[in-house]
């Protein structure tokens, strides 16, 4: 696996000084490569500090710069009512520690991923993350595709950030000696041109809200509320229905209908009807094919540099080349 920053007390409680004075540290589970950590302050708040410190050698393309994109990300939700952490501070200095530093508030609650909650709560919580995503989406941006300057992926159009998020995929790719179909691909991404064109607003998208980023409150009024929604590092510019791929990032067939719904109720729409394959706007399922392609490769060229081991690890690879595959069918039918 690709090491985390190692970070002592004393380097976090310098780092935090400008928030206030340490109690206490505690390590917590986060991503592949960031260092995630619990801090109690001496005036009694708690706060939580993210350490995203891997080399960029190490990073697939769309990944550089992605803490600055976090906290970004955040801010403009948390101004627009969201329920996501308040940003405390910002380190990108590397004066105290070897990574840029996200500091946040600590919002109490347990993930999705960890709960097995029973159908009616899912359904519950499944249209209250379609409802957030309904909202998330009414913030606009001026470019499209990834924010940060260092990812170099940013362009006037969604046709020409998407064809840049491939193409940066496909690099990294080669980088990594991962076999892809480069040209099949590229066909598909050509031949989407027009309808992804018809995406004329850039739209954030948190990209990433699968279950492990979904903090639920279990002593809400109606248990397990939506608390907050967590690792906006992989936000990006453009269409909302890119949104449905990183909620469900192994799908290929139809999308959640209580996602859909909760979408609506909170008054938008994502073309894609019921969420049947088939129903709604054809050009919206199109797009979500070229969305779950694009997906796949990452989830497929990512396993080399973050070094995953383990024996669910070729299954998952063969998963992820199944999804590209079929999805490239599709959109050549």
């Amino acid at each position: 696996m690709l090491t985390k920053t190692a970070v002592t007390d004393d380097q976090v409680a310098a780092v935090l000084a400008p928030v206030g004075a340490v109690r206490q540290v505690e390590p917590l589970a986060g991503g592949m490569f960031a260092t995630v950590l619990r801090v109690d302050l001496t005036d009694g708040r708690r706060v939580v500090a993210k350490v995203t410190g891997a080399a960029p050698s190490r990073l697939l393309r769309y990944e550089h710069g992605i803490s600055g994109t976090e906290a970004g990300v955040y801010r403009l939700a948390h101004r627009a009512g969201l329920p996501v952490p308040a940003v405390l501070h910002e380190d990108g200095s590397r004066e105290h520690v070897d990574g840029d530093v996200v500091v946040t508030e600590h919002v109490p609650g347990v993930l999705w991923s960890d709960l097995d909650l029973d159908p009616a709560a899912t359904i519950r919580v499944r249209r209250e993350l379609g409802a957030v995503m309904a909202r998330l989406h009414r913030i606009t941006g001026d470019r499209y595709g990834y924010p940060a300057p260092a990812s170099g992926l940013s362009r006037t159009s969604w046709p020409e950030a998407f064809a840049a998020m491939v193409e940066a995929a496909l690099a990294d790719a080669e980088r990594w000696d991962v076999p892809l179909p480069h040209a099949r691909l590229r066909a598909a991404v050509a031949a989407g041109r027009e309808v992804l064109a018809t995406i004329t607003t850039p739209r954030l998208v948190h990209a990433d809200l699968w279950p492990g980023n979904i903090l639920l409150d279990p002593a809400g009024d109606t248990g397990h509320g939506l608390a907050a929604v967590l690792d906006a590092e992989r936000a990006l510019w453009g269409d909302p229905v890119f949104e449905l791929v990183g909620a469900d990032q192994l799908g290929v067939g139809a999308v959640d209908p209580d996602v859909l719904a909760g979408y609506r109720d909170a008054g938008g729409d994502l073309g894609l009807g019921d969420g049947a394959p088939g129903a709604g706007d054809p050009a919206a399922w199109t797009r979500l094919r070229l969305y779950r392609a694009y997906f796949a490769c990452l989830l497929v060229v990512e396993i080399v540099p973050r070094a995953y081991t383990g024996d669910w690890v070729e299954g998952y690879a063969a998963t992820a080349r199944g999804n590209l595959e079929r999805m490239l069918d599709e959109l050549g039918a």
